[in-house]
């Protein structure tokens, strides 16, 4: 009897003191344990944007400077889609949260990459399929509840490069990878991420007219994220995303700060 109760108040002992025996992430980086990646863009008059409509341009200009005002600040301007961004999942669905409603919770959490440059690189207009992921899980396993997935195309090589990174062809249309209808499907019902990300203009290919893959994000109560940087510099799985929007209220979306907290 006394073997059983020492072995259940070392078991409750455990559970309680979890947190203290394993350090977090966060300590692990402030101990130089683990390393942080910046996946963000930094905003200027360069960056891509969604080149259709009322979009325009970043706009920063100094309306003071330290010689003659002894401060320095200036304003800026941009669509809340425009460089590294988040889409917030009223940004194609009704009745959905906007950009300031987004919990933390769903702002952080375990991340895995997924690698389709090769096919890319042959195909612009490649998009993630389910054999893709497969494979993916069969190399490192499944995909766990609750990541945020991230779709490295390799078409940050056109970052710099507007008429590269939109690549449109001879009738205006644009020609580059994204996610699948069907894996969007799937990684909200099967594998119930918190969002999704990519280092291109849209989640959906470019010549994806109908944007089936942002509606099926939003729908469910997803972000995404877009012109993500240095998707090249990460493992496939096994780090922490932490995203951290521009707070505006009944916004669609707007740029992030992202960063990628990987062991080492």
């Amino acid at each position: 009897m006394n073997i059983f109760v020492r072995t259940v108040t070392l078991g409750v002992m455990l559970i309680f003191w979890k947190p203290y025996l394993h350090a977090g992430i966060l300590e692990d980086v402030m101990e130089g344990k683990a390393s942080v990646v910046d996946l963000t863009y930094p905003l200027n008059e360069k960056n891509a944007y969604w080149p259709v409509g009322n979009y325009t341009p970043f706009r920063y200009e100094g309306i003071a400077n330290i010689k003659k005002d002894m401060v320095f600040f200036g304003r800026y301007s941009t669509p809340e889609h425009l460089g590294t961004h988040l889409d917030a999942p009223n940004h194609f669905e009704l009745n959905q949260a906007s950009v300031d409603q987004i919990p933390f919770e769903q702002l952080v959490g375990p991340a895995v990459m997924i690698d389709i440059t090769g096919k890319a690189g042959q195909d612009h207009d490649y998009v993630l399929l389910l054999s893709d992921i497969e494979q993916w899980e069969k190399t490192h396993g499944q995909i766990p509840d609750g990541s945020i997935v991230l779709l490295h195309t390799g078409w940050g090589k056109r970052w710099h490069n507007f008429e590269e990174y939109k690549n449109r062809d001879m009738t205006g249309f644009m020609h580059f990878p994204g996610y699948s209808k069907e894996v969007a499907v799937f990684l909200v019902e099967k594998r119930h991420v918190k969002g999704v990300g990519i280092d291109t203009l849209s989640g959906d290919c470019g010549n994806c007219s109908t944007f089936q893959v942002h509606h099926v994000m939003n729908r469910a109560g997803k972000f995404i994220l877009e012109n993500m940087a240095n998707l090249d510099t990460l493992p496939p799985s096994k780090f922490t995303l932490i995203v951290a929007p521009i707070k505006i209220e009944g916004g669609s979306g707007g740029q992030c700060r992202i960063w990628a907290l990987v062991p080492r």
